[in-house]
């Protein structure tokens, strides 16, 4: 098992994410969290104090209408030991009118308290734990990312619990009466219109969160069940279904114990399942793949290890794990009884790596680099479901095995188109190695030609034009087959006018920058490469995304800024980006966003990942989290910069600056918050009218 998990983590992820990230201050170094009570009989009023550092500050829990800052929010988690008597209450936050933003800001600096009444209904000592949720902001500078946390706090128990109750509680006390306006008073700032609506925004953006989680781990659930269904197809899994069934129901005395016997079957598929994420969550390899997927070195291994699985799943050879392993497997099966039939699954397991292992090995890397431990978790259970559930439908319905289609060359028609696409998505990681180091031997052409080399055999090898090794004579074209092979003629024609500069919006992230090309006009200048700024020759100006010109280093783009009198726009980016890639070609580029992009602004894009070596007397090294950081590379002078400037290092992150270099008071934008045109078209004209004025 050892060695099977060190080959699956190695595999290549078809969809991992590219943003490069560092480690930034930790938000509780600013503000410290702590909490106590006071009691009086059965009540006791429970105080969370955040004390905030010098020249920092926290949102209040009530924002201004309209506020797109991170409010605080501070609850007690329930329990049967008390009751909450009215609603949370904090401190009155300071506010302060802005006339650059006309707006007035409100925010805690110093302290912040918060009080929230409870009724005690336990007669035992207990605890109260309280979570909170914050972003710290130095003043008039940049924010740190959003914190989640928690404490506990001691409380004594009431020995009248017994002759409380809810609906006497609120009567009784004499205090509760006044809650809400004491509520309403201290968070009341001059520029609420209505704390009402403030609050119920406040729950919708919670609500909204919450729903966008769940969502995503539903959207791993179905991306990795399809990933199981697809290892039920292939060759090497698909002729074990009946064999399996047939097996457990003629050796089982009863039908009853033939399908139990499956169910155990099915359940220990899912179980090795779960127990590989398992291990790469407890040996926090998922982080370590994630490291992996910005790496140039690893990203050129990704893109082998990616073509040769294709290779072999077209039938240029065969790839199995030791046959040691599974005759020791095999023979632990043969002792019978549950911990014979869990063997029998990892026989299985072991003897279809050569099919399910590419598959599987894509799954770990995107789910665990891209979504975490949980998402990891739940993929790698959907995964063993999809693969389990067959066995297991069967077993209770043997007579569906009559209809099932029988094994022969379809199954091998499956295993090359995935091949196929193995081979395409390989290129993706060597384009990434080579956008990085600037080789220039995977240009946007290049790529483009690749493709449309490698879907235009595939649409050949669906219509029976090409065979390979292990394909079987075709008289006649099936429906399904006929069907694949027209999607895949129409997306070979799709791809053919990115040759002469189209924008391809459906693989625009799998592709190399437009231009980073041997024409960034594209073939003939008649590309997207036509829309950008004026012709103008300045050191150190270039076409960049879109067209558009841009410097790649700062110093330069400053003066020049400085010289035509208008806003620098920072873009910290990098090369093996695919959010970057995203926002340039979705976002950049629709109109009302281009023309400011090209007419009003200076765009400098600093690659993080730029590995030009500096000049020695650059080089040097600075602390990040009491950590050394060298700065060796063109690339690591920015992320310092960003680093230092805007205590983070997460990729793409805009910012607008005057042309003394001083950030505009807009803050940042970014691809998870201003991801749609509309988002980031009004964030950046927001800027431009706060620079006006």
């Amino acid at each position: 098992m050892k060695y099977l998990f060190k080959s699956l983590i190695l595999l290549v992820g078809l969809f991992t994410s590219l943003q490069v990230s560092a480690q930034v201050p930790n938000p509780e170094d600013k503000v410290k969290w702590s909490g106590r009570v006071e009691q009086k009989d059965d009540y006791a009023t429970v105080i969370i104090e955040a004390s905030i550092i010098p020249n920092w500050e926290i949102n209040p829990m009530v924002l201004p209408k309209g506020s797109m800052n991170w409010p605080t929010t501070v609850e007690l988690v329930k329990s049967k030991d008390f009751e909450l008597v009215g609603k949370m209450t904090e401190s009155k936050p300071h506010s302060e009118y802005d006339k650059i933003l006309d707006e007035t800001l409100v925010f805690h600096v110093g302290k912040a308290v918060f009080k929230q009444k409870i009724k005690i209904l336990s007669k035992k000592d207990f605890k109260i734990t309280f979570k909170y949720d914050f972003q710290t902001c130095e003043i008039n500078a940049a924010c740190l990312p959003p914190y989640q946390s928690s404490g506990t706090i001691n409380v004594k128990g009431n020995p009248n619990a017994d002759a409380l109750t809810s609906e006497t509680a609120v009567s009784s006390d004499p205090e509760t009466k006044d809650t809400a306006s004491s509520t309403s008073s201290s968070v009341k700032t001059e520029v609420s219109d209505s704390k009402k609506d403030s609050k119920q925004a406040q729950n919708e953006d919670h609500q909204k969160k919450e729903k966008k989680k769940s969502g995503s781990l539903w959207g791993t659930f179905f991306l990795a069940f399809l990933g199981g269904f697809a290892a039920i197809i292939m060759p090497c899994v698909f002729p074990m279904i009946p064999m399996t069934v047939s097996f457990f129901t003629k050796r089982s005395k009863t039908p009853a114990l033939g399908r139990r016997n499956a169910f155990i079957y099915g359940g220990s598929i899912i179980a090795i399942h779960v127990l590989l994420g398992g291990i790469v969550v407890i040996t926090r390899a998922s982080s370590l793949l994630n490291e992996m997927s910005t790496n140039v070195y690893f990203n050129i291994f990704f893109f082998l290890m990616l073509f040769v699985f294709g290779l072999s799943f077209l039938g240029a050879f065969e790839i199995q794990l030791p046959a040691k392993w599974t005759n020791k497997a095999d023979e632990k099966a043969d002792k019978g009884g549950v911990v014979g039939i869990f063997f029998m699954a990892l026989v299985l397991s072991l003897a279809s790596f050569s099919c399910t292992g590419p598959i599987l090995g894509s799954l770990l890397v995107g789910i665990s680099s891209s979504g975490g431990d949980s998402a990891l978790m739940v993929g790698m259970f959907a995964f063993g479901l999809a693969l389990a559930l067959p066995f297991m439908l069967f077993a209770m319905f043997p007579s569906w095995l009559n209809s099932m289609p029988s094994s022969g060359g379809w199954l091998n028609v499956v295993k090359v188109f995935l091949g196929f696409l193995e081979i395409a998505f390989a290129f993706k990681f060597l384009s990434t190695a080579d956008t990085t180091m600037q080789w220039h031997l995977l240009e946007r052409e290049v790529f483009i030609s690749i493709w449309i080399a490698v879907f235009g055999t595939l649409s050949l090898y669906l219509l029976g034009k090409v065979r390979l090794p292990h394909d079987s004579p075709v008289e006649k074209l099936s429906v399904g087959r006929t069907m694949m092979a027209t999607l895949t003629i129409a997306f070979t024609f799709y791809l053919i006018p990115g040759l002469w500069g189209a924008p391809l919006k459906l693989v625009n992230a799998f592709l190399p920058p437009d231009f980073y090309a041997e024409s960034p006009n594209g073939v003939g200048g008649s590309g997207e490469g036509t829309i950008s700024a004026s012709e103008v020759h300045v050191d150190g100006m270039h076409k960049g995304p879109k067209g558009l010109m841009a410097f790649n280093d700062y110093d330069k783009a400053l003066a020049y800024a400085k010289k035509v009198n208008k806003p620098l726009f920072v873009d910290f980016t990098g090369w093996g980006c695919v959010n970057c890639r995203k926002m340039e070609q979705s976002v950049w580029g629709q109109p009302g966003i281009i023309e400011h992009l090209r007419d009003d602004v200076v765009i400098v894009s600093l690659y993080v990942d730029e590995r030009t070596e500096l000049p020695k007397e650059e080089q040097r090294t600075i602390k990040v989290n009491g950590q050394d950081f060298s700065i060796v590379t063109i690339g690591n002078k920015w992320t310092a910069k960003q680093i230092e400037e805007y205590k983070t290092s997460s990729q793409p992150y805009y910012v607008l600056q005057t042309p003394e270099g001083k950030d505009i008071p807009v803050g940042s934008a970014d691809y998870q918050n201003h991801g749609s045109p509309e988002v980031f078209k009004k964030w950046l004209e927001k800027g431009l009218d706060t620079y006006k004025k």
